[in-house]
């Protein structure tokens, strides 16, 4: 069987395109999504006394607008601030005490603000990629899962979620796993219930730097935990990664892919959606 270094002379007729749409083509579609976002955005600037006041004023908005709305704080009032911290709310108390001389100046920001009836067409499409973000990968994970209960469903099951949702914590799904480690799906025969193989698929749009290094070393531990398990309680379980997408190209992700999938001495295999006819088989499987 071709090796995922194999393939490294063909590696851009090797990966899949996950389109995506072209700008300013989703402007309008934006402004009709988001223009309500923008000008309740206004009013609060407006009604708050300055921008730790507007912080707080967000955070009393229902869950899905308080989201749309920090991500616009974070633009306008404080991008030292990600929207991750942002969002939970017990913690607005301590961002404020430590971040908040680094929140612009109100009038500042009333300055900086489009007209309330001529929403900032700028915004209104950051808010619209928002919404796909994450996106490819469950389009990603759907596809493979389609494929593999077409061509393996009558003896295998494929476990987790199909798009969004809630990933499989493996000390819950395998029996004595020791770490509370997620993955993506897990396929089982079904013949016994068996745990054959521990899966993570990522569609890469864009890769390099410390995220391509953090990635690969992220990785590498997975295996490194699943091959102990394996070693441990003397059974067949292999690690799959599903990647696919044009950050693959990108630096030295094509072979530091290759240098985990070796790493595993045949229990570990990286696929790209167009390698699975030929490389995952039944053989592999149950190897």
């Amino acid at each position: 069987m071709k090796s995922f270094r194999d393939y490294s002379p063909v590696a851009k007729q090797s990966i899949t395109f996950i389109d995506s749409e072209y700008y300013p083509d989703y402007v309008e579609l934006a402004k009709i999504l988001y223009s309500d976002v923008l000008v309740r955005f206004y009013d609060l600037v407006h009604e708050s006394t300055d921008s730790s006041d507007l912080l707080i004023n967000i955070t009393k908005e229902d869950k899905n607008l308080r989201i749309q709305l920090l991500r616009i704080f974070r633009k306008y009032v404080s991008p030292d601030t990600s929207v991750e911290m942002l969002k939970v709310k017990r913690n607005i108390p301590s961002i404020i005490s430590e971040f908040s001389t680094r929140f612009r100046d109100l009038k500042e920001v009333k300055r900086k603000l489009y007209p309330r009836d001529e929403p900032d067409p700028a915004i209104m499409a950051l808010l619209y990629e928002y919404k796909d973000r994450g996106q490819k990968g469950y389009e990603l994970t759907e596809t493979f899962f389609t494929w593999f209960e077409a061509n393996f469903g009558e003896n295998y099951e494929i476990k987790g979620p199909r798009k969004a949702g809630k990933d499989l914590i493996l000390s819950n799904e395998l029996d004595d796993f020791p770490y509370n480690a997620p993955a993506d799906f897990i396929i089982y025969r079904k013949e016994d219930d068996q745990p054959l193989v521990v899966g993570f698929a990522r569609y890469d749009s864009d890769r390099g730097g410390a995220q391509e290094d953090d990635r690969i070393s992220g990785n590498r531990d997975k295996v490194t935990m699943i091959l102990e398990y394996q070693q441990q309680y003397d059974i067949p379980l292999k690690t799959l990664f599903i990647n696919d997408g044009p950050g693959l190209l990108l630096g030295s992700m094509w072979r530091d892919y290759s240098a985990v999938e070796e790493y595993g001495s045949g229990s570990v295999m990286v696929c790209t959606l167009k390698m699975l006819e030929e490389r995952l088989t039944t053989e592999w499987l149950e190897s």
